[in-house]
């Protein structure tokens, strides 16, 4: 129920019922503190701005080296007052003497703001904690963050945790579930867990469960890059589960990977399936209800005949009950896409993606796909300045597709390593891309329409150094929500 103060729009932070914006910076030196993180929250509506690190008040902890607070970040409303609430990943944060264990917060919205009313939520590992169990070095607690409300109005919150080791076995990884306004912690997830139901797979070193995670209302899912399938390493794979509990657990549905019968492709060496994931609510003509789900998952090591890590990515509609069937494959060689496959282009290493009418029936207008493409160069020259790739998710790929990079859509100068891609984020407004790397110059965060032309311009940008946003930034705009 929205209370007094709060608009009940997504990602407003302060209750006017502007969308506003955060873009983190967890590179950014931090009270003399090199690599501690911030987040720039931009109010919409030209509010102002308000800087948020483990120094701000009321924040547990405080800014130390090394800890990247901000490098993923997820927005909803945890609390379910209409205020949207900003989570915060900071993976490399140490746990007592547990290096990289990682921590996550939950900093509230308010009709003052963000972090101008509760008290932040801190959840981590160890006793005593929200989690329980043990921190321990390298576990990665907030790698990937996902978050949003299931079809029943419930709040969630899932946190990545890909480190993880389960018992003798390193790196396997898992995630911690959180739902409902009580903030009921189910974790850790791995895949070797019994859930009422078993999860896909089984806990291997190098596994990596959990670093990459996507939502819908009704499903979620979890990649697990490092799978190894048989004698073939770093093949990958991707788990689904429901919202649902089951014994208390979020309910497994389906593991999905190349070595299936019903998946294009096969499984090879350093594929990466389940790198980078994104998934919307899919509604079929005639149905009356929005209970499936369109899942993109990115593979971009895959190669291309002999084009190695040229990359692919794979689209799949899942079942109420989690039944999957594949429906697209899209790489750069794709009838009537644009751009062509080359070694080393990484297409699908990372995604975002919107349904703008979830509850029409999906199509390729209001279904969009933005795919990373970072190691894309068009001249040694240039070398990995990167692009993105705007593809519809229901029908042909190539029928109203776009592509945007450094100076043919992205502002600034092409510069070689600005690795174009590595930073998106889906709206139904729009999409973000950040542009975190390469000359200091182009640092900024550059918003699209999802429909927009072959080199299109963003309708609005945010740079350091102008709006109010300061000057100075490392790396602005490596993860915006």
């Amino acid at each position: 129920m929205t209370v007094a103060g709060c608009s009940g729009v997504e990602s407003d932070f302060n209750g006017d019922g502007i969308r506003d914006t955060a873009i983190a910076d967890p590179e950014a030196t931090v009270a003399g503190h090199a690599e501690a993180g911030l987040v720039r929250i931009v109010y919409g509506g030209g509010k102002g701005t308000y800087e948020l690190s483990q120094d701000s008040p009321n924040v547990q902890g405080w800014a130390e080296r090394g800890d990247r607070y901000g490098f993923a970040l997820a927005v909803y409303d945890a609390d379910a007052d209409g205020c949207a609430d900003l989570a915060v990943g900071a993976p490399y944060e140490d746990v007592s003497t547990n290096a990289d264990a990682g921590l996550v917060h939950i900093v509230y919205g308010s009709a003052a703001g963000l972090n101008g009313g509760k008290v932040p939520k801190e959840h981590l590992q160890g006793e005593g904690t929200t989690i329980g169990g043990a921190a321990e070095p390298g576990d990665w607690l907030g790698y990937a963050l996902a978050a949003g409300r299931t079809s029943t109005g419930s709040p969630y919150l899932i946190a990545g945790v890909p480190g993880e080791s389960i018992g003798t076995v390193e790196d396997a990884g898992g995630f911690v579930y959180i739902h409902g306004t009580a903030q009921t912690v189910v974790g850790i997830i791995h895949q070797d867990v019994e859930t009422g139901g078993a999860v896909p797979g089984v806990a291997e070193p190098d596994d990596r469960f959990g670093a990459s995670l996507a939502t819908t209302p009704t499903h979620f899912a979890a990649g697990t890059p490092g799978e190894a399938l048989g004698t073939v390493p770093f093949a990958g794979g991707v788990a689904v589960f429901s919202h649902t509990l089951s014994s208390g657990y979020p309910k497994p549905l389906a593991g999905l990977a190349q070595d299936q019968d019903v998946i294009t492709g096969a499984e090879e060496p350093g594929d990466g399936f389940g790198t980078a994931l994104a998934m919307v609510p899919y509604r079929a003509s005639g149905a009356t209800s929005t209970t499936e789900s369109l899942l993109a998952v990115g593979v971009p090591g895959e190669d291309l005949s002999t084009t190695v890590d040229a990359g692919a990515v794979q689209i799949f509609k899942i079942s109420a009950s989690g039944a999957f069937t594949e429906t697209l494959w899209i790489d750069q060689n794709t009838a009537n896409v644009e751009q062509g496959g080359e070694a080393g282009d990484f297409f699908g290493q990372r995604l975002a993606a919107v349904n703008t009418a979830p509850s029409s029936t999906s199509s390729g207008t209001n279904t969009r796909l933005a795919i990373g493409v970072p190691g894309e160069e068009p001249t040694e020259e240039h070398r990995e300045k990167g692009g993105v790739h705007i593809v519809p998710m229901v029908g042909a790929p190539g029928a109203s597709d776009s592509w945007i990079d450094p100076g043919w859509g992205i502002p600034g100068e092409p510069a070689p390593l600005q690795l174009a891609g590595l930073s998106l984020a889906a709206t139904p407004g729009g999409l973000y891309v950040g542009m975190p790397y390469g000359p200091q110059a182009g640092h900024a965060v550059h918003l699209f329409p999802w429909n927009a032309a072959n080199g299109g311009a963003p309708t609005q940008t945010f740079k350091p150094g102008e709006g109010g946003i300061p000057t100075g930034d490392t790396s602005f705009g490596t993860a915006v929500r």
